[in-house]
């Protein structure tokens, strides 16, 4: 069995092979007749495998760094403004990271099913954990409002939305 992944027709067939990682036998054909987008990288099941391991792999990684990024702005926030603001700065963090997790325990389940996953499928999970976020966030604001600190649950939010910059430091984003 044979996958076989669309490339970009301005995507050069180097910078795809560096995004497969380290996938050795790629086979690259033409369209026939120009239709599509013009290249096709065609795997095998040993590529496809290392692929589902650098994605797992990843989205582990992505988990982690938006862990730590929630426990610094939790700490940060308690230090230096209180434990009404380490509360609120846990509330903002969990505000996005429990959807992004769920989202996540959802794409490697449907990894680990060995089924291909379309792309309306991803998107609409995405759509709904964004959705997800915003009900949080308005439900937090109604049940917390008394002694919730904004800034600090703003703070906590923004830090585990930008929680790829701990990957992105360290080298580790694929």
């Amino acid at each position: 069995m044979v996958d076989v992944v669309a490339l970009g027709a301005n995507e050069a067939l180097g910078t795809s092979e560096a995004k497969v990682g380290q996938i050795s036998k790629s086979v690259v054909t033409e369209h026939p007749e120009g239709a599509g987008s013009g290249r096709e990288l065609v795997l095998d099941d040993a590529q496809r495998a290392v692929l589902r391991h650098n994605a797992r792999r990843g989205l582990g990684r992505v988990l982690v760094a938006q862990a730590a990024m929630a426990l610094i702005a939790v700490l940060f926030s308690w230090i230096f403004a209180g434990g009404a603001a380490g509360a609120s700065a846990l509330v903002g963090a969990g505000v996005y990271f429990v959807p992004n997790s769920l989202f996540a325990l959802r794409l490697l389940l449907g990894q680990m099913a060995l089924k291909p996953m379309a792309p309306t499928t991803f998107f609409v999970g995405e759509l709904i954990k964004l959705g997800s976020a915003v009900a949080l966030l308005v439900l937090a604001t109604y049940l917390w409002r008394s002694w919730l600190v904004w800034p600090a649950l703003l703070f906590g939010l923004v830090c585990v939305l930008k929680g790829y910059v701990l990957l992105i430091m360290f080298r580790r984003l694929a």
